[in-house]
């Protein structure tokens, strides 16, 4: 005789994991079959070794398209997981059940593929089908809903927790005394099954649903007929009352199953998160407090309410909150009375949280939000052993991860980078070439350390179990992390459509530290370059062209021909310009304004990088040592150009000018005259708005400093028609919308208080008065001569 417990659970549930566990000691079974790809049974073994430390997951992907895979997420509070140790711990052989995992992929894939077809086919047949699904719609039972309503409750969850996850089940190591009559570990699962059967009466059973009933079906007979006398089933409760005897003859099921596709898969354990459980990721719902229910298994019914204010009690006083054993004492009391008054066997998060917002955080939400971040969701990553089956690329990344101390964390965390330091520079160096390969573990992130040099960079890690997926995924580049890297660039280089792509590749491969792509990248770079005479174009590849020159100094790679192309480009840009300005629309003309001013830092810093290398890196041939300044000189040129070009757009004129001006090259009377011929009356308001857009656009402090200045444009403002100044009120609006609040209170202080309040001679400095203020200087003169230790001392 072959007896069967059939054991429904609910997925990542605290209390079905304990009541599984009680159940599995009474009942004692010879086999454990769980639900679950059967294709992992030989990984089985690694969950009982000391290095598994869950939450954990059953990853399993398409060999030739690793990016379909899917996962089978547990956590120690998971019920599965609970049977699996169980069977492990004792020595019980222990199966997963479940459909093969090849054959889920390979059906997810026609199914896809069908929905493809369908949205293809012609009206008439998607009426049809359409018809046809309204005559035979797919369940979209909520079971846990459905026994609430019938239990007279409207929160499914909350009467869930209240009858399973808050109760504590017979023979799990502690009191009883939440559920007395549990003198029967298999009494609630029987209870289970049959509301699950009365819930399933009626209902059709989905094609998914029907496949993999069968294939457990199949798999529980196989286990009688092996001889194993005493078997315990541990699946998902919906799914029990289509497990009992009778329900199918093997040879419905064997047709059933016949013909299904499969595909080539491979399976591994890979870490997962308590964050990842708390998504509808992998089988299963989701939890929405992976946190809470830990805990609920880890405090096995004893003080419970306690426990869990403690550690928030904890992480409260390490954020630097005051908290007191007076508030936790007081918050426990005040859940237990929430618990009682709502009717609720144990207090519950809902009440807990109640509590410590009342008590612990004075009535605030902004310490809750931290509660839940950190503990009601949590932010656990588990492990896997070295010996879990992983392609020779993850192998790789975790001996790097390993070798640079860099280990990974479901939390965010960052990371501030001294390249001058061997071991910083070897982390950059990884990052990079995992942003290559579109493994986004590392994101840069704005350092918060101040520094005017290019050693820093700061990032922020945080380490997603779906990163797992990308890891086998870009696996087809390389069996290391610098040669798939490389291979992956390469790629992209021979397959970019616009230039500044591949400039973008070539500052990637320099970051990267990659010698092997990097030629191939260069040598793409230069026939973009030959080919392309779209200024735009050049103006976008620029920048990132230049800044790749810099690397040199701190990274110790070599950059020889990226001097060469960063000249010609500029040179290019120079001489295509002029006309590209001309008879522009607005938002062209403002995105190239734009470009100019990114273009501007760009040459000048060539400029630099080329003086001062060309005697260290390269030996001095005629007319060498004027390549730095010849391009700079180019570009002054370029830019007086376009000042004068009046048919050039008013917003470009006026960046120009500003730039020239900010540099030294243009005289402040020169600007003034210019300011004032484009705010004449003879030019149209628009074009002149758009000029003094273009020329704000570096700051407007110019305004506060320079009240010759302000003064022609608050003259050209006022001078400006009624009927046009409507037209022209957004564009101005917008330009001075973005100057900083304290230059906009400081322009319109001068203004209300009349610029030419104060006479001031011919020779005075543009923007101060006309002579001395010894009273208002006075505060000031009395710092400096404190900072010098030269004022009296009294």
């Amino acid at each position: 005789m072959t007896e069967t417990a059939l054991l429904g659970v609910r997925h990542h549930g605290p209390g079905s994991a304990l009541a599984v566990g009680a159940a599995l000691a009474q009942f004692r079974p010879d086999i454990v079959l769980i639900e679950g790809p059967p294709e992992a049974d030989a990984l089985l073994p690694l969950a009982a070794s000391k290095e598994m430390t869950p939450p954990v997951a059953l990853l399993a992907h398409v060999v030739e398209q690793p990016s379909r895979a899917a996962f089978w997420p547990y956590a120690a509070f998971s019920p599965e997981w609970v049977a699996l140790r169980h069977a492990l711990d004792g020595g019980v052989p222990v199966r997963f059940v479940d459909l093969p995992a090849a054959h889920m992929l390979a059906l997810a894939t026609s199914d896809d593929e069908g929905e493809k077809d369908e949205r293809g086919e012609k009206e008439k047949h998607e009426q049809g089908r359409q018809g046809e699904q309204r005559a035979n719609p797919a369940p979209h039972l909520d079971p846990i809903g459905e026994l609430a309503r019938a239990a007279g409750q409207e929160d499914a969850e909350r009467w869930w927790d209240d009858v399973v996850e808050h109760t504590h089940p017979a023979g799990a190591g502690g009191s009883t005394d939440a559920n007395p009559d549990a003198a029967d570990a298999l009494a609630p699962f029987r209870a289970l099954a049959d509301a699950m059967g009365e819930l399933r009466t009626g209902v059709p059973v989905t094609p998914g649903d029907a496949r993999r009933e069968a294939y457990m079906r199949k798999q529980i007979r196989a286990a009688a007929k092996a001889g194993h006398a005493r078997i315990a089933v541990v699946c998902g409760a919906w799914h029990v009352p289509a497990l009992a005897p009778k329900v199918s003859t093997s040879a419905a099921d064997n047709a059933l199953l016949r013909g299904l596709p499969k595909l080539k898969v491979e399976l591994t354990w890979v870490p997962w998160t308590h964050r990842r459980l708390s998504q509808a990721t992998g089988y299963g719902a989701g939890i929405a407090s992976p946190g809470w229910y830990q805990h609920l298994f880890e405090a096995n019914g004893r003080q419970v309410v306690e426990r869990w204010l403690t550690k928030v009690a904890v992480l409260l006083r390490e954020e630097d909150h005051a908290v007191s054993s007076a508030h936790v004492i007081e918050a426990v009391r005040l859940a237990e009375t929430l618990a009682a008054m709502r009717g609720r066997p144990l207090a519950g998060l809902a009440e807990t949280v109640d509590a410590v917002r009342a008590v612990l955080c004075d009535g605030s939400d902004v310490p809750l939000r931290l509660i839940e971040d950190r503990l009601v969701v949590g932010d656990a990553l588990g492990e896997v052993p070295e010996g879990a089956p992983a392609v020779p690329l993850q192998r790789d990344l975790t001996r790097l991860q390993r070798e640079l101390r860099l280990r990974p964390e479901a939390r965010v965390r960052s990371l501030d980078l001294d390249l001058r330091r061997e071991l910083d520079a070897a982390r950059s160096r990884l990052f990079h070439r995992l942003t290559l390969l579109g493994i986004d573990w590392a994101v840069p992130a704005r350092s918060q350390v101040r520094s005017t040099g290019t050693f820093r960079e700061s990032w922020e890690l945080s380490w997603e179990p779906e990163l797992a997926v990308k890891v086998a995924e870009v696996g087809v580049w390389g069996t290391t992390v610098e040669a798939a890297a490389s291979a992956r660039a390469s790629a992209r280089a021979l397959e970019a459509g616009r230039l500044g792509e591949v400039t973008a590749l070539a500052e990637s491969c320099l970051l990267a530290a990659l010698p092997e792509a990097l030629p191939v990248v260069l040598r793409c770079l230069a026939d973009r370059a030959a080919l392309d005479s779209d200024v735009e174009h050049l103006a976008d590849a620029l920048p990132a062209l230049v800044r790749s020159l810099r690397y040199g100094d701190v990274r110790a790679t070599g950059a020889g021909l990226l001097s060469e192309l960063a000249t010609s480009l500029a040179v290019r840009i120079c001489v295509g310009l002029p006309a590209a300005a001309t008879s522009l629309e607005p938002a062209a003309a403002a995105a190239l304004a734009d470009r100019i001013a990114a273009t501007h830092s760009a040459i000048g810093l060539l400029a630099t990088t080329l003086a001062s290398t060309r005697t260290e890196t390269q030996p001095a041939e005629p007319g060498a040592e004027r390549t730095g300044p010849d391009v700079l000189e180019q570009w002054v040129a370029c830019l007086r150009s376009l000042v004068r070009r009046e048919l050039a757009a008013g917003v470009v004129r006026g960046r120009a000018t500003r730039l020239l001006l900010d540099d030294g090259r243009l005289a402040e009377d020169e600007t003034a005259r210019l300011l004032g011929l484009v705010l004449t009356p003879g030019v149209p308001p628009a074009e002149g708005a758009a000029w003094v857009d273009g020329f704000l656009a570096g700051g407007g402090m110019l305004l506060v400093h320079d009240q010759r200045l302000l003064a022609l444009l608050d003259a050209w403002i006022a001078a400006i028609p009624a009927d046009v100044f409507p037209d022209v009120l957004p564009l101005l609006r917008r330009t001075f919308s973005r100057l900083e609040s304290g230059v906009r209170r400081s322009v319109g202080e001068l203004v209300r208080d009349g610029m030419s309040g104060r006479d001031r001679p011919t020779d005075a400095p543009l923007g101060f008065a006309a002579g001395f203020d010894a009273e208002r200087a006075a505060p000031a003169l009395a710092t400096v001569q404190l900072i010098l230790g030269t004022g009296e001392t009294k």
